[in-house]
C-alpha cells in the first residue's frame, strides 16, 4: 500500500501497476484508503466473436431475397 505522497510522485507508475494488477490501494497519512483501478472498456452489444457457419455471402443474400419474396 502506498502513501499519498508516494502516489503523487509516481502516478504514471501506479496507473501502469493498476492496469497490470487490476487495482492499487493508496493510503493517506490520516489512514483513509482509496482504490485506483482501470475503468472497464465499454463494448458494443454487437461486438461479438463471429461463428463460421460455412455459408458464403452470396448464399446469405439469396436466403434473404427468398424470404422477402415469400412475404
Amino acid at each position: 500500500m502506498q502513501t499519498y505522497l508516494e502516489t503523487q510522485e509516481s502516478l504514471s507508475v501506479l496507473l501502469e501497476r493498476a492496469r497490470e494488477e487490476g487495482e492499487v490501494r493508496i493510503k493517506r497519512a490520516d489512514g483513509e484508503v482509496f482504490v485506483l483501478k482501470p475503468e472497464n472498456k465499454k463494448r458494443s452489444a454487437l461486438d461479438i466473436k463471429g461463428i463460421d457457419l460455412g455459408v458464403s455471402t452470396k448464399e446469405i443474400v439469396e436466403f434473404v431475397r427468398e424470404g422477402r419474396e415469400r412475404s
